[in-house]
Parts: structure tokens; C-alpha cells; sequence
């Protein structure tokens, strides 16, 4: 039997022709598979399809397997399908959708009103705004130093997605004063002492703003495991925040880690033409990045701890060195001096509504 065919036909018209070529009426081969005449004549008109089962029966009797059968009539019914207009037209809107899924969590977006589109084309239009992109079919890049607690894995769609947010709010509040890293890098060595309490978090962003920089807040999307990040936007520097952690303490470092960044010109390029920086941990700029901030944050190490430690030590180091509490209790925490269940930190002050505000 010729199994090559340039066109597919009806998987019926291939019974047919085989049955007339062994000279078989359709009762003939009705009785050898053991099925009614009927069945074998709607398989030959088309009318039925053939099953798992039958292609199993057709097969045994023509020394063939199932899958045989199972694919010729695959093919024909795949290669109808690929004429049909409908079909391919609804096909067409399930493969942008999955595009635009794997670009970024669209319900996410939707339920943060990111992004509104009813309609696929709306959507689409929606997402290449977000991203900057000249169609769906581009990849999003940034280049970009961001802070990332699963800085060892691929960046995801989600923490695409939140740096084209921090792009796009940046673009709205351009800082009027050009970068000044003098002004930077001194604002970095005040933070720590002028950032004890909550309520001074407010007003931050006009704080970087007269240094150059346009401070960003958008809150973390789900599952996006990203703290901050840095880029250079139109010569100006952007630094956002996701507020993961919500602790004073917590927020303090990352605004400090991702100033350092840019204050070691760890980021200068003007054009978005690389993913974000993927680093492990043990890149150069990252480690720059901490220890700088380190030495904004403590410029002279905590004292040698007690056995026990009480709130009232915590509050006298703090006042030494003009920091918040919550900020000495992380350090000891970080240092596996303290727990992170001590009840030390319970209670601890959180900068979210601050945030929320700029």
C-alpha cells in the first residue's frame, strides 16, 4: 500500500480504495473485523470517524498498527483545518494571548489597572506601550542592576514586567536638577541617620530628585522576588523600589545598595540593549554595591554584643550611632547574632503607607 501521499484525503477514501485493491466488499471486510456492514460504510462515506479501537481492527486486518491509520486520518483532518479561516483566525488570537502571557502576568497587571485592554488588539497595544517594544514578538531589555532575592535564576516575566512599571513611572517625574553623584553620594552617607522613623520615608523622592535621580515606587508583584533596581534613563538615574520585606530596615538597605550602584557608575547606559543583570552574588559590581552601602550604613562596626541581648543595649548602640533600632536588630540578625524570630523585632517599624505615598 502507497503511504505516500501528496495531498491528504478522507482516511474513508483510503479504506476504500485499499478494500477495492484486495477486491473486499465493505461486508467483507465488515465480517473480518468483526463489525456491521454499516459501520464500515460510514467510515468509507466519512460519516464516522475511526477510533483508537477501530484504527486497531483496521490495522490487524491490513497487517498495519493503529497509529497508522490514526495518523492518515490526523493528516487529512489537520490539513482541512489548516484551510479553514475561522479556525485559523481563533488560533491566531490563542498564540498572541500566550505571547502576551509569557511577556507578563496580564491578570496581574489588570487587577493592578496597569494595563485596561478589553479587547485582544487593546491588550497587545497595551503591553508594547509597557515595554517599549515595536511588536510582541521582541523581547524586553533593560540594562539594569537590580536587587533580587533569586538573583541565581532567570529573570521572569513578573520582574520584567515590574522594571517596564519603574520605567514607565520615571518617565512621568523626570528630576529638574541634572545628576550630580557629588550630591548622591552625599545623600547616601546621610540616609541611614535621617531615615529612623517611618514617617521620614516620605519624603525621599524630592531628596533624590535634587541630586539628579528619580526615586520610584511600585509595589512588588506577585511573586516577582525583586527588591530594587537602577538604570540610567534619558542621562538621568532611576532607582525603584518594590517594598518587599516592608521593614524600615529592610527598605533602608536595598535604597541604600541600589544608590551605590549608581554613585559606582555601575550603570551608565543610555540605550535598554541588555536583559537584567543576572548576577549570583559573587559579581564585582554587586559585592561594590553591598559593601558601599555598608559603609553608608556603618561607617564604624557595632560593638562586640552581649550574651544576652536586651532592647535597652539595642537603643543605646542605636542612639551611638544614630540609627533606628530595627536597623541594629537586622544588622544582628544578619550577623546570626540574633534569631529572626526574636522578639526584639516584634513589631517592627514597616515603610509601606510612606511608599505608597510618593
Amino acid at each position: 500500500m502507497n503511504t505516500q501521499l501528496p495531498n491528504p484525503i478522507p482516511v474513508g477514501q483510503i479504506l476504500g480504495l485499499e478494500l477495492d485493491a484486495r477486491g473486499w466488499t465493505q461486508s467483507d471486510f465488515a465480517t473480518v473485523i468483526g463489525r456491521p456492514t454499516q459501520f464500515v460504510s460510514e467510515i468509507v462515506t466519512g460519516k464516522k470517524e475511526i477510533t483508537r479501537e477501530s484504527a486497531a481492527q483496521i490495522g490487524a486486518a491490513f497487517g498495519q498498527t493503529a497509529e497508522f491509520w490514526l495518523n492518515l486520518q490526523d493528516a487529512y483532518l489537520l490539513s482541512e483545518q489548516a484551510k479553514d479561516f475561522k479556525t485559523q483566525k481563533a488560533l491566531e488570537a490563542v498564540r498572541r494571548r500566550a505571547r502576551l502571557n509569557e511577556l507578563a502576568p496580564i491578570s496581574v497587571l489588570k487587577k493592578r489597572k496597569v494595563i485596561s485592554g478589553k479587547t485582544l488588539d487593546e491588550l497587545e497595544a497595551e503591553i508594547i506601550d509597557l515595554f517599549e517594544l515595536r511588536s510582541i514578538q521582541e523581547a524586553p531589555s533593560f540594562s539594569i542592576a537590580a536587587r533580587r532575592s533569586n538573583d541565581q535564576d532567570a529573570v521572569s516575566a513578573v520582574q520584567s514586567a515590574w522594571v517596564a512599571c519603574i520605567r514607565r513611572e520615571s518617565r512621568t517625574r523626570p528630576p529638574l536638577q541634572p545628576y550630580s553623584r557629588e550630591r548622591l553620594s552625599g545623600l547616601g552617607k546621610t540616609l541611614p541617620s535621617l531615615l529612623k522613623t517611618p514617617e521620614e520615608f516620605r519624603n525621599l523622592p524630592s531628596l533624590f530628585a535634587a541630586a539628579g535621580v528619580s526615586l520610584v515606587y511600585v509595589e512588588a508583584l506577585p511573586g516577582a522576588k525583586i527588591d530594587g533596581c537602577a538604570f540610567v534613563l534619558n542621562e538621568t538615574p532611576v532607582i525603584g523600589l518594590s517594598g518587599r520585606g516592608k521593614r524600615l530596615d529592610k527598605i533602608l538597605f536595598t535604597l541604600l545598595h541600589e544608590t551605590a550602584h549608581v554613585v559606582l557608575d555601575h550603570v551608565q547606559s543610555e540605550t535598554i540593549v541588555e536583559a537584567l543583570d543576572e548576577t549570583d552574588g559573587a559579581n564585582d559590581n554587586e559585592k561594590g554595591a553591598n559593601a558601599h552601602a555598608r559603609s553608608w550604613l556603618l561607617p564604624t562596626s557595632l560593638p562586640t554584643s552581649p550574651d544576652r541581648v536586651s532592647a535597652g543595649w539595642v537603643a543605646t548602640v542605636a542612639a551611638q550611632h544614630n540609627l533606628a533600632p530595627i536597623v541594629v536588630i537586622g544588622q544582628l540578625q544578619n550577623a546570626g547574632v540574633l534569631d529572626w524570630r526574636t522578639t526584639l523585632a516584634r513589631n517592627a517599624p514597616t515603610v509601606t503607607e510612606q511608599l505608597k505615598g510618593w
